[in-house]
């Protein structure tokens, strides 16, 4: 059995995400693809196939390269890229990717694209449904063979490209890039020196092993990093995860610059870009972000002429199709996880990088910063097994209202808690993780988080 997650397929190589799967899901796509093709003269649809550079990567690849071929549409191989970099290469086709993004080298993982994007439930649904039913591959004769391309250089030069109208060349920008043996390093050092700027890169080559620190940049994890910036040679230094999705931004001083206030930065930006295009009689400009997502971010899009629409984590595609009919979506982003619009429909951790440096070159970081008002913020995990995240979920939408009896209750995505003094709490399960994770804006977060940990806590207890 096949289920996906928020973040598609993803765990253990040994006993969630084996070559068996990747072979079920590469055949599903691929059957999925070809029903939906052209008649028999027409020549088989393309699946582009990409990995992380996991060691189980080469594996899983090449069993869900067999999986398309088996199927009958004609599987390109493009080797080890980021993840943004396969979704590129899926415009006009279907794609996947093989990576479990920032999760420890013993997992792995697989995503699904067609045009750009991920697939929405629909389709992972129909996957799911397929390789239950088990059918049996294509008649022989339609078998493909492997294609190899290399889509790296185009995938940078578009991002190098898309980056140009955010400001002036990173002439004399200094910039420091953590790529955490992830295959980031194979993009950005490579595009934030095509814009001028001297790039210097921190474990900037490819090891599965994720040897130098582990695959997710947390404050703790990047410590190392912070101390080479905080000496202060450089202007900007920016993290990776394993597969070049997520960004972190790392001042000059070696402090993180908190996820919502980048989200805050570029949604802003692109809001007051679009109303400067297009004038006040335009459509609305739309940004869309998720619960957990600051306020700050609607107090500069407000200001700049735009709204925010909130979707669930893992929604942002969702929320860009149904919006999009009717307004401009100029931006969407989860916290560290960003879409860009104008380049492509999928989440852009190097494009993402190109942006921010130019714009920090154009007016450098603090001063982007200024009229972002950063209230307090934190984000907690609390352990809760898989199996006891419903039964915990149904018992908190109960106990967190007993606890905060003055706040106004939503349940659209988790359990929202909002108070009067603009001070909020999410509750929500990840779907990657054994946990159930809180996070909470308020100028007294400490007692807001301390408060609802112990209803969190004496549930899963229970």
């Amino acid at each position: 059995m096949v289920q996906f997650g928020t973040a598609g397929i993803r765990g253990s190589i040994t006993d969630r995400v084996t070559p068996a799967v990747a072979l079920a899901v590469g055949q599903a796509v691929g059957q999925l693809v070809t029903e939906t093709a052209p008649g028999d003269d027409a020549a088989p649809p393309e699946i582009v196939i990409g990995r992380d550079g996991r060691t189980s990567g080469p594996a899983l690849a090449a069993a869900a390269e067999a999986g398309v071929a088996s199927a009958g549409a004609l599987p390109v191989g493009i080797g080890q890229v980021p993840t943004p970099t396969l979704a590129f290469a899926s415009r006009s086709r279907h794609g996947l990717m093989v990576t479990a993004s920032h999760n420890p080298p013993t997992d792995n993982g697989i995503k699904c694209f067609v045009d750009g994007s991920e697939f929405d439930r629909q389709r992972e649904k129909i996957v799911e449904r397929y390789v239950d039913e088990d059918a049996p591959p294509a008649d022989w004769d339609r078998w493909q063979s492997v294609v190899r391309a290399d889509r790296l250089p185009d995938y940078r030069e578009a991002v190098a490209d898309y980056s140009r109208a955010f400001g002036t060349d990173c002439d004399g920008l200094r910039i420091a890039v953590d790529c955490g043996t992830g295959v980031a390093a194979n993009a950005t050092p490579a595009v934030l020196r095509e814009l001028g700027a001297t790039v210097i890169g921190v474990n900037a080559t490819v090891d599965g092993h994720f040897p130098a620190r582990p695959s997710k940049p947390t404050p703790e994890t990047l410590a190392e990093f912070r101390e080479l910036l905080a000496d202060g040679a450089f202007d900007l230094g920016v993290a990776h995860d394993g597969d070049g999705d997520r960004i972190v931004i790392v001042d000059g001083n070696g402090e993180i610059v908190h996820e919502d206030t980048i989200l805050a930065l570029l949604a802003g930006h692109y809001t007051r870009q679009y109303v400067a295009e297009h004038g006040a009689d335009a459509p609305t400009p739309v940004v869309v972000t998720t619960p957990n997502a600051s306020g700050r971010i609607d107090e500069q899009v407000t200001a700049a002429g735009g709204r925010v629409d909130r979707v669930q984590l893992g929604g942002l595609h969702e929320g860009i199709a149904a919006t999009a009919d009717d307004e401009p979506v100029v931006f969407a982003a989860e916290p560290w996880k960003h879409i860009h619009p104008g380049l492509g429909g999928w989440i852009d951790g190097v494009a993402s990088a190109a942006v921010i440096a130019r714009l920090v070159a154009d007016e450098g970081l603090s001063t982007l910063r200024e009229p972002i008002t950063e209230r307090p913020y934190r984000k907690v995990s609390c352990g809760c097994p898989d199996e006891r995240k419903p039964a915990a979920m149904d018992q908190l939408e109960n106990a967190l209202p007993e606890r905060f009896p003055e706040a106004d209750v939503s349940l659209d995505h988790g359990i929202r808690l909002s108070f009067d003094d603009d001070s909020w709490l999410l509750v929500r399960p990840s779907g990657t993780e054994p946990y159930i994770r809180l996070y909470a804006e308020s100028d007294d977060v400490d007692a807001l988080v301390e408060t609802a940990e112990g209803a969190i806590g004496s549930v899963v207890d229970a």
